[in-house]
């Protein structure tokens, strides 16, 4: 009997850790990605950063997956292409234009921006991946947002290949020009 009652007292404390971790889960946000719902843009602050409004307020975001030049980095840093791929964001995403957002596994970066994966509305272009195919971003692939890194991994490397955009003018990502 002594026995017995030590398999319950098992089995019993095994199934109040899983109900405890179970109920510990509760509440967090789920893995893999997320849509916040549509946005509308209200301005292109540079090729990899726009500012929406959902209907919880404006928000600043960064585009998941990529990294164009710096128009006004750090330091006044500019890099080499980062005007133009400022241009063409603001020609894909035309302040009005109607968003959805996903997002992958961390919903901010360390500034506060919502980070996501772009979709234009009207048509679903993949905007981080126009931008990247087009030559305009390099890649930027940061674990555990990962969800669409090898397709951008793809597009930048043939990007590179055919000499479009930044690396035709610049020869590689990150050149800084003052």
């Amino acid at each position: 009997m002594p026995a017995a009652r030590a398999v319950g007292r098992r089995r019993l404390a095994l199934v109040v850790a899983v109900l405890g971790a179970a109920l510990a889960a509760c509440g967090r946000p789920t893995a893999g990605p997320t849509t916040p719902g549509a946005a509308v843009v209200r301005t292109v602050v540079d090729g990899d950063t726009i500012r929406v409004r959902l209907s919880a307020g404006d928000e600043r975001v960064r585009l998941l997956g990529i990294d164009t030049p710096e128009t006004h980095g750090a330091g006044g840093l500019v890099e080499c292409y980062g005007a133009e791929a400022t241009t063409r964001a603001r020609q894909l995403l035309p302040a009005g234009t109607t968003v959805r957002l996903v997002r992958d596994r961390e919903a901010r970066d360390r500034y506060g921006r919502l980070l996501a994966y772009v979709y234009r509305a009207d048509d679903g272009l993949f905007v981080n991946l126009a931008l990247a195919e087009e030559g305009f971003a390099d890649v930027l692939p940061i674990a555990p947002n990962l969800a669409h890194a090898g397709e951008l991994d793809a597009a930048v490397g043939a990007a590179r290949a055919a000499g479009r955009g930044l690396w035709r003018r610049c020869g590689s990502a990150d050149v800084a020009l003052r």
